[in-house]
């Protein structure tokens, strides 16, 4: 017969080992984290295709309007107007009245027909040189005028970049960064960003004050801002990224143009020689001979050769300066 103590104490203990099991078994998952897992892998499952989705839609719909930026700029570069005199004359650096750049082309050109009529030409000739000379060398200067000034400031335009770059991430907003340029910047990059600043203060739009500066300084350089700068105001994006990268491109094309200029400098060297060679001649033997070569300027046939000689000259000029200047 069995003891009743001993039955009490085995029916208590697989009592406790029962409860034991249920609790471990409803527990366990708890404790060791599994229910945690599934759920954060039902997250995963459940919010990261939306998350994707919305992602790309995003991506799709920000390139599309990059694309339609883009092409809006292209339309207006292609629909630029014939450059008018006084937008000559603002490139060249030159704020001055189209009529006096009128009057002092009048003025030179009337000088140098007077110094052609009295060195013994016919008045024809004077003519042609007064005419030449008012309307051919003060446009040239206009264009050396322009091409220098835009060199100047491509020289300085990188560190202005590098000024908004560092403003940027300091945490200045895109205008206080233009005020600073505007105020230390060298020139030509200085007024030219006083013009843009004076414009913000009207109420001008950044882009058009940009296209404005654009028309005043017609550099591929200029433009590549313009389209980061605008582009970054309609879509949004990392602008102080942006910059820096287009920093380090304005650079590197310095410095390939200072090693183009290092590699052409002998060619321009030796057409400078080939140039004025023959000049040179001319003047040594007018000195040492003049009755020689005074027949060049005298007889109908030695002006006629002159005339020809000069032309064959001028084309050759043209052909070694085509062959010495690089595009890159």
């Amino acid at each position: 017969m069995l003891d009743p103590d001993l039955v009490n104490l085995a029916v208590m203990v697989l009592a406790a080992l029962a409860v034991g099991g249920v609790s471990y078994v409803l527990a366990m998952p708890y404790l060791s984290g599994e229910r945690k897992a599934s759920k954060r892998m039902t997250n995963v499952t459940q919010g990261t295709r939306p998350r994707r989705v919305v992602t790309s839609e995003v991506a799709v719909t920000r390139k599309k309007e990059v694309q339609d930026t883009l092409k809006e700029l292209e339309e207006k570069q292609k629909s630029k107007k014939k450059v008018s005199l006084r937008l000559r004359l603002l490139r060249a650096g030159l704020n001055v009245p189209t009529r006096s750049f009128y009057l002092a082309s009048a003025t030179f050109g009337a000088i140098v027909g007077a110094v052609v009529f009295f060195t013994g030409s016919s008045l024809a000739v004077s003519a042609v040189a007064a005419l030449s000379g008012a309307l051919g060398f003060p446009r040239w200067l206009l264009n050396y005028l322009a091409k220098r000034r835009q060199k100047q400031f491509l020289k300085e335009f990188a560190n202005a970049i590098d000024v908004i770059v560092r403003g940027v991430k300091s945490g200045l907003p895109l205008n206080d960064c233009l005020k600073i340029i505007s105020e230390e910047a060298a020139e030509p990059v200085r007024g030219e960003f006083v013009d843009v600043v004076e414009q913000q203060s009207v109420g001008v739009p950044l882009s058009k004050a940009f296209d404005r500066m654009i028309d005043r300084i017609p550099v591929q350089e200029l433009n590549f801002f313009a389209i980061v700068i605008t582009i970054q105001q309609q879509t949004g994006g990392n602008l102080a990224e942006a910059l820096e990268n287009l920093s380090h491109v304005l650079r590197d094309r310095q410095r390939l143009y200072g090693k183009v200029q290092a590699f052409s400098a002998e060619a321009k060297a030796s057409a400078a020689i080939i140039g004025s060679l023959p000049p040179c001649v001319l003047a040594a033997l007018a000195m040492m001979s003049p009755e020689y070569i005074t027949l060049l300027w005298t007889e109908e046939l030695g002006k006629l050769m002159l005339l020809a000689s000069g032309f064959w000259m001028l084309c050759g000029v043209l052909i070694m300066r085509k062959m010495i200047n690089f595009d890159f």
